[in-house]
């Protein structure tokens, strides 16, 4: 943990240390992080129809090397990325420049944000980053408050739920490779209901989950809204009155 990180920070540093040692490759399509790759058109594409990206001012929360939010930005969105990784947002600033888009990096929790700029933006995504910290709701909380009333908030994550064990564990990482073992803690999945609770408790409303699926024959992954045992997708809306 660096000396950035207050204690009061909803952080475990083993984790950000692993994302650490990782970030040179966050952009190799074919390495550590091509799940990521993968699956980005698709989430992209799921919050692009239901929130409209374009012109709208997007926090992407656990950005990491920012795989994200730059396909946020090239739809048109004004994307603000934050991450308690300095390498993985250095890795990000870099790529952005390459890449001819402006995005605000920064280093810093999402409950800190929260106290400097509630309500400030149209949407706000945390895509595979709850499993990640020990306090979950905490997360979805500052989310909340981070949202303009009206606005949109989406998360995914993994359900914990005995495929997902047997799949993102035990296939992803020991029989296919396709992570490095010990990417994912399964006491630190988390079912769809729990998720949700803590959202309504937050004052979101759960408009919509999906489930994203993946098919080894044609080693691709689909949306499912009926499959959410695995990889789940939940769109939320704050009420225009909160």
């Amino acid at each position: 943990m660096t000396a950035r990180h207050s204690r009061s920070d909803n952080v475990d540093a083993s984790e950000i240390a692993k994302f650490e040692t990782l970030a040179d490759r966050w952009w190799d399509t074919g390495g550590e992080f091509k799940p990521l790759h993968d699956i980005n058109p698709l989430r992209l594409d799921f919050i692009d129809t239901r929130a409209g990206l374009a012109g709208r001012d997007i926090l992407d929360v656990g950005c990491g090397g920012g795989i994200l939010a730059e396909a946020m930005a090239h739809r048109g969105g004004h994307v603000t990325g934050i991450d308690l990784g300095e390498a993985p947002l250095g890795v990000a600033r870099q790529h952005a420049q390459q890449s001819g888009v402006e995005i605000d990096y920064r280093c810093l929790s999402v409950e800190q944000l929260a106290e400097q700029q509630p309500a400030s933006f149209d949407v706000v995504t945390c895509l595979e980053m709850l499993e990640h910290v020990p306090d979950p709701a905490s997360v979805v909380r500052a989310c909340a408050r981070l949202v303009k009333p009206g606005g949109q908030v989406f998360f995914s994550t993994i359900n914990r739920h005995p495929k997902a064990y047997a799949l993102a564990i035990i296939g992803a990482e020991y029989v296919l490779g396709m992570l490095p073992r010990g990417t994912h803690d399964y006491a630190r999945f988390i079912r769809p209901s729990e998720l949700a609770a803590w959202s309504r408790e937050a004052g979101l409303e759960v408009c919509e989950q999906s489930g994203l699926v993946y098919q080894p024959v044609w080693r691709r992954y689909r949306l499912a809204p009926r499959d959410v045992s695995v990889n789940y997708l939940m769109h939320c809306r704050r009420e225009a009155s909160s």
